[in-house]
């Protein structure tokens, strides 16, 4: 069995809980430690079940809490060079034994499951996305990408499930508080995947046969969840697909667990 559930998902911060097969896995960890437990166990997961955490990259919405829960339950931590060169300043002292190193491209194992790392496009040192694979199933998860590019799309095509970001509106953003520079940076190759461009993306999963769709990695203040879910929504409808049959939507909450997901 693989199960997929977003624990809390946007700049706030970022947890995303997969279960595959007898490994529980946590895909960053950017709010404090007692809150992800209590995510947890809103969700039936006792934290002290957890086999290890993967970090996409460095920046504090993703690693707030790795470092609490990985010398509290003695959890190695999986993340490329670059990220761990930036972020161990920041999560603290870590046991020798549980820093893992990882590569974009280069699949490992970790214990029953096979992990399929690949590079993302964003300002930051090495950043990666993720896709799980047990028993013939995948699920993926692919924000903070500036752009979908070949790589990130080719590793989450064959997913079932995939948590795919849908940062921003592009009106709201242009209209919206941030200053110029920001704009850019969020606009950028290096920056954050907008709502039309989540939705053009989600078209072609819909043809590789994806299951489950959960968009992630909201804007606060350049999008909502009506805007980011009618985007997409509206370009899978324009494609044929029956939403809840053809394929499952959903937000990912910022503030709460989303559904979960089992394959």
């Amino acid at each position: 069995m693989v199960e997929l559930c977003s624990l809390f998902s946007g700049s706030s911060g970022n947890s995303t809980f997969i279960k595959a097969g007898n490994t529980n896995i946590l895909v960053d960890c950017g709010e404090s430690g007692s809150h992800v437990e209590a995510a947890l166990k809103k969700i039936g997961v006792e934290p002290d079940s957890l086999d290890c955490i993967f970090i996409t990259h460095e920046h504090i919405d993703h690693i707030k809490g790795a470092g609490i829960l990985s010398r509290r339950y003695n959890l190695p931590i999986y993340a490329s060079v670059g990220t761990w060169q930036k972020m161990i300043a920041k999560i603290g002292k870590i046991s020798t034994d549980n820093i893992r190193y990882i590569q974009g491209g280069v699949p490992f194992g970790a214990f029953d499951s096979i992990v399929y790392p690949f590079s993302t496009p964003h300002d930051s040192c090495e950043s990666l996305g993720f896709t799980i694979e047990h028993g013939g199933k995948r699920v993926s998860v692919a924000t903070d990408i500036g752009v979908m590019n070949k790589t990130v799309y080719e590793s989450i095509k064959s997913s079932d499930i995939v948590l795919l970001e849908s940062n921003h509106d592009v009106d709201m953003l242009l209209h919206g508080p941030y200053s110029p520079e920001l704009k850019r940076r969020v606009r950028s190759s290096v920056g954050h995947l907008s709502n039309e461009d989540c939705a053009l993306t989600s078209t072609h999963l819909l043809e590789q046969g994806v299951k489950h769709l959960i968009l992630g990695h909201l804007s606060l203040d350049n999008n909502t969840p009506s805007v980011a879910y009618a985007t997409t929504e509206e370009a899978l409808v324009m494609k044929g697909a029956r939403i809840g049959y053809d394929i499952t939507l959903e937000v990912a909450s910022r503030y709460e667990p989303s559904a979960k997901y089992s394959l």
